[in-house]
C-alpha cells in the first residue's frame, strides 16, 4: 500500500514523511517528535497501517537579498 504524498485537512496541505508505520504507538511517537519541533501533524490509518503527515508555515526569515544577482 502507498500512501498519498499529500492530503489537504481542514484546508492545510500536510505532507508524508515517507515512512509506513504498522502501529498506532509508533505513530504517535513520530508525531510527538514532529511536534516538538513546531510541526502540525496528522496521522492516518488505512488497512491496518499508519502515516503520519505534518505541516509547518515559516513565520519569519531572517534571509535578505541585497542587489542584482
Amino acid at each position: 500500500m502507498n500512501a498519498a504524498l499529500a492530503l489537504v485537512n481542514e484546508g492545510k496541505k500536510f505532507m508524508w514523511d515517507g515512512r509506513t508505520l504498522e502501529s498506532r504507538e509508533g505513530a504517535s511517537r513520530v508525531a510527538e517528535s514532529y511536534r516538538k519541533d513546531n510541526f502540525e501533524v496528522h496521522m492516518v490509518e488505512e488497512e491496518g497501517k499508519f502515516f503520519v503527515y505534518s505541516r509547518r508555515v515559516v513565520k519569519h526569515s531572517d534571509i535578505s537579498c541585497s542587489g542584482a544577482p
